[in-house]
């Protein structure tokens, strides 16, 4: 990696293909709008699983840059935050619950380590969710990929606050049985009483039995970054999506073969399906109000002009 000291005042997004992001397009209209002046933002394109020294390296560089404002973290939050937990001055308390960071930001001189995605995850979830989903339902929730998404959705979704509505039954799948160990930690730490199965999915037809065990109305994610960071979908095509379940795909731009696979299904299951767009404005506009020290609306006007932006600035039609 060459990471050459910012010139100006620079945004960082660290990630895997940072260059084909929306966002290396929506953020220079974002920071029109929002009244910055001159900031650029810049991608570190880094390996799913990088090593400690890459890691480090990348967060010694974003600490001692004066003109390094921040950073986004996705694919890499837990593995960043393990690898350079010491280099932080300060932990918010969701980072220091999840031991991950989505957001790294500068205050007075010092380095603050964020998890914005229970957050983030929270108000798009809500968002699409029918009222009172759960509670009218008794539906259920496998989220397939046990890292720092599921465990900011399953921590959204275990809250007390939430009440009747919240899920029956949560199933996490993943390839290997090392981060289920790590979130079911996580869960009792959190102490819900929802009932939680952490299956070991080394094949998408692993997953597909996982599915076809889910209630009615149940809510399916793909949070493993197929279909983004890698091709294909943890399920097949014969796996069977649950009847007025809710389909949603992490991602919003890619191959996204679990949305076909949704599709398919859609009209003898009255599947409703949703792709991440609105996790992706809330999660950048989450990061960006904690780097630039600013309010940013969750909803209503400026949250709608900025949701206008950015489908503008990447074309998108619905």
């Amino acid at each position: 990696m060459q990471l050459t000291p910012a010139t100006r005042p620079t945004f960082y997004f660290i990630g895997v293909t940072t260059g084909s992001s929306s966002i290396m397009r929506v953020f220079p209209k974002w920071a029109e709008y929002l009244g910055f002046g001159d900031v650029e933002i810049k991608g570190i394109d880094m390996v799913p699983h990088d090593t400690s020294e890459n890691y480090r390296a990348v967060v010694q560089f974003l600490k001692a840059d004066p003109l390094s404002l921040g950073a986004l973290v996705t694919t890499h939050k837990l593995d960043l935050f393990a690898a350079c937990r010491d280099l932080f001055d300060a932990v918010d308390p969701h980072a220091a619950l999840m031991a991950e960071t989505s957001c790294l930001s500068k205050r007075d001189g010092k380095l603050i380590c964020h998890a914005k995605d229970p957050i983030s995850s929270g108000l798009a979830l809500d968002g699409f969710l029918p009222a009172d989903h759960f509670a009218r339902t008794g539906a259920e929730v496998l989220s397939m990929g046990a890292g720092g998404s599921t465990i900011a959705l399953t921590w959204h979704l275990m809250q007390a606050a939430r009440g009747a509505n919240r899920p029956r039954r949560i199933v996490v799948t993943n390839r290997s049985a090392p981060r289920l160990d790590y979130i079911r930690e996580i869960h009792a730490q959190i102490g819900s009483d929802i009932p939680c199965e952490y299956v070991v999915a080394e094949t998408p037809e692993d997953n597909d039995r996982a599915m076809a065990g889910l209630a009615p109305g149940s809510l399916v994610i793909n949070a493993t970054g197929l279909g983004k960071d890698a091709p294909g979908s943890p399920l097949t095509f014969d796996g069977p999506f649950p009847r007025d379940g809710v389909a949603w795909e992490l991602n919003y731009r890619g191959d996204l073969v679990f949305l076909d696979q949704a599709r398919a299904q859609q009209a003898e299951k009255a599947v409703q399906i949703e792709d991440g767009w609105t996790y992706f404005i809330h999660g950048w506009t989450q990061v960006i109000a904690e780097v630039f020290d600013i309010e940013v609306a969750t909803s209503g006007p400026q949250f709608d002009a900025i949701s206008r932006i950015a489908a503008e600035a990447t074309g998108r039609t619905s």
